[in-house]
């Protein structure tokens, strides 16, 4: 039948590659342009097939709900329009490009080669152009990726998913990395321009770009490719290739924007409320009119009606307050102040009429509360009937209980009301008694009632006469009051002056103390002082001591020594003993100063002072005396020499150094 049917086929039309009828294999096109297209499964629903058709289903959190990302019906890009608008012809469908735009505008459904075929709509799930229902349950699983371009490999499934920054807020842009060194803007537009629209591009010579796309949920899209392996063409050079790792970025004009859309919902959110707030606002009352004559007529009239008594009143009291009243209009006033003064017997009976219903209330609320308390008193006296041994003992425990609180209760209860209507009895017989002492004046009252309103109008005629006597009053007071505030001020000026002479006493006598802790201070300081010095010279004493002492036992050991010296020589020698001259030299100090004067006066040719000599010393021990240097330069006249230099005034005694002279004389 197929066979019939191909050799009858229309004219215009191209004829498939393949028979239809017996060959299962997925369709395969070439495209010159189009994002995105993956296998398409076969059209007969056989069971090997039915595997083959599987849909992988993705999760709606990664965002590859786009038609272009999911898996479509088409694994090669299409090169030859016709190819593609004939095969879709020979199934029935109207062709159509992946963007959903005809390619035969004068197609007609019943030209398709394949009889028995049914016109199938190519929105319809299954053949690419719209995505498969995502299931929840089913993992993702990512696919083969084929471009115009390049190919997109996915990772393996049992690596853990790429690690990815925390989220700014408002992010538009992505970072892309792993790109091979070939890539160009325009691959990249193809691989991530199926994401969503693409408004820049910045790309860097390290292998990375930042894409930044118009709407945020594309970045979702954007970072499902993090992973993939991108291959250029079908080129295995390491240029051609690399592992796509995409990430959030943080851009200035992503949050710029975010924040102001932030901005404007608090702009919304702030109007809404504030529209919210004068919706239930009370509404504000109306404005009071000026006094006007035509104004005044009305408020008069509404002041005398009953009903409109209140607000006519609020508008006589403010133009009162404003200051409207006038030489003019004053008896406009007077006569509206008098219908408002007019309302007062209306309200006092009122007020007595509301009395009387109260007292009404009252008597029903007592009569009713009587009634309450009595059957209270009915219930208490069953409690205590049946607390009674005759019929307690024949109820359970339990039953005891429950009757025991239940009498508590009860009687509390009672206890309650019953001081209720004590209380409200104890006030009727006060007011009683209060009457009964008002009642006599109140009779002298009644019989005096028509002659004090007569002279009530005469006080008010006399009222305005005795105003100016009132003002006149007032400034003369004035005066004597102002004459009083001197002598209390001049007391309040003693009283101040008083305390501020006791103030200074106290500032003074606080000097005073200051003072003499001060000086006490002083004297402690210098105490400390003195007692300081006296340490510093005990200190010193002591040294001199240790020094004495050092001395004389090195002169006792030289003595000792000599006189075992001569001892000895006294035996060896026969002859008559010499004695040895005593050593000018008597401790190990004198011989180290005798070194330094030695070096010093060597260096000094022409010979130095006793003065100089002791100032030089006094810079290595500043005990050292003149007196003491001069006694040892004298025992030493071999060693040092004196001599006299200048003439008249200027005459100096001097010491020379003259101890390699003395070695050749001794």
């Amino acid at each position: 039948m197929y066979k019939d049917y191909r050799s009858s086929r229309v004219t215009g039309l191209n004829a498939l590659p393949f028979d239809p009828a017996s060959n299962n294999d997925p369709l395969q096109f070439n495209g010159s342009s189009g994002p995105l297209v993956t296998e398409c499964p076969p059209l007969e629903n056989t069971a090997e097939n039915s595997k083959k058709r599987k849909r992988v289903s993705l999760t709606p959190a990664e965002g590859i709900c786009n038609m272009t990302m999911d898996s479509n019906s088409m694994t090669m890009p299409m090169s030859d329009p016709s190819a593609w608008a004939t095969a879709m012809n020979n199934l029935g469908m109207p062709p159509m490009g992946m963007t959903g735009q005809p390619l035969m505008p004068d197609f007609d459904p019943n030209l398709g080669m394949m009889a028995g075929i049914t016109p199938m709509n190519p929105m319809m799930p299954g053949l690419g152009m719209v995505p498969a229902p995502l299931s929840q349950e089913v993992p993702v699983v990512k696919e083969i990726i084929h471009c115009k371009s390049c190919t997109l490999f996915p990772p393996n499934p049992n690596l853990p998913p790429p690690a990815t920054r925390e989220r700014p807020p408002g992010c538009k842009t992505v970072f892309v990395g792993g790109l091979p060194e070939n890539a160009t803007e325009p691959i990249i537009v193809e691989v991530f321009g199926q994401c969503g629209d693409i408004t820049a591009i910045r790309k860097s010579k390290k292998n990375f770009c930042h894409i930044r796309f118009a709407e945020e949920f594309t970045v979702d899209k954007a970072l499902f490719l993090s992973g993939y392996r991108i291959r250029l063409g079908s080129s295995t050079d390491k240029k051609d290739t690399g592992r796509l790792h995409v990430d959030f970025a943080q851009a200035r004009d992503d949050l710029y924007e975010w924040e102001c859309r932030q901005r404007m919902l608090a702009r919304e959110e702030r109007h809404r409320r504030k529209m919210e707030e004068e919706r239930l606002r009370p509404p504000s009352p109306p404005p009071i009119v000026h006094y006007s004559e035509h104004e005044c007529g009305q408020l008069g009239d509404k002041i005398k009606d009953d009903g409109k008594f209140p607000e006519a009143v609020r508008v006589l009291l403010t133009w009162l307050e404003r200051g409207e009243v006038n030489r003019r209009n004053a008896n406009n006033f007077y006569s509206m102040i008098q219908s408002s003064n007019s309302h007062i017997r209306r309200l006092m009976s009122e007020k007595s009429q509301h009395e009387k219903e109260m007292e009404e209330a009252k008597d029903k609320f007592k009569t009713a509360l009587a009634g309450i308390l009595a059957q209270f008193e009915q219930i208490v006296s069953v409690f205590q009937a049946a607390s009674k041994q005759k019929a307690w003992d024949h109820f359970s425990k339990a039953q005891r209980k429950n009757l025991d609180m239940w009498r508590k209760q009860a009687e509390e209860i009672r206890n309650m009301h019953n001081e209720q209507l004590m209380g409200i009895r104890r006030e009727e017989e006060m007011e009683m008694s209060d009457d009964d002492m008002e009642d006599a004046p109140d009779s002298k009252d009644s019989e005096d009632s028509g002659v004090s309103q007569a002279e009530a109008l005469k006080e008010e005629n006399d009222s305005l006469r005795c105003q100016l006597d009132a003002y006149r009053n007032e400034v003369e007071l004035l005066k004597q009051e102002q004459g009083k505030n001197q002598p209390m001020r001049s007391e309040e000026d003693s009283t101040h002056s008083q305390q501020l002479s006791f103030l200074q006493q106290a500032l003074q006598g606080m000097q005073k103390q200051l003072l003499k802790m001060r000086e006490e201070l002083k004297q402690r300081e210098a105490e400390l002082e003195k007692s300081l010095e006296d340490k510093q010279q005990l200190k010193s004493q002591v040294q001199n001591l240790k020094e004495s002492l050092q001395k004389l036992q090195n002169s006792h050991v030289i003595q000792e020594a000599m006189m075992t010296s001569v001892v000895s020589c006294s035996q060896e020698r026969e002859g008559p003993t010499e004695k040895n001259p005593p050593s000018p030299i008597h401790s190990e100090r004198e011989a180290l100063l005798v070194g330094i004067i030695s070096t010093f006066l060597h260096v000094h040719p022409f010979g130095a002072s006793i003065e100089y000599i002791c100032s030089y010393l006094q810079r290595l021990d500043t005990k050292i005396n003149p007196s003491e240097v001069e006694a040892l330069l004298s025992r030493l006249p071999c060693t040092f020499r004196q001599e006299l230099t200048g003439v008249g005034a200027s005459l100096e005694k001097r010491w020379n150094f003259c101890g390699f002279q003395g070695i050749k004389s001794t």
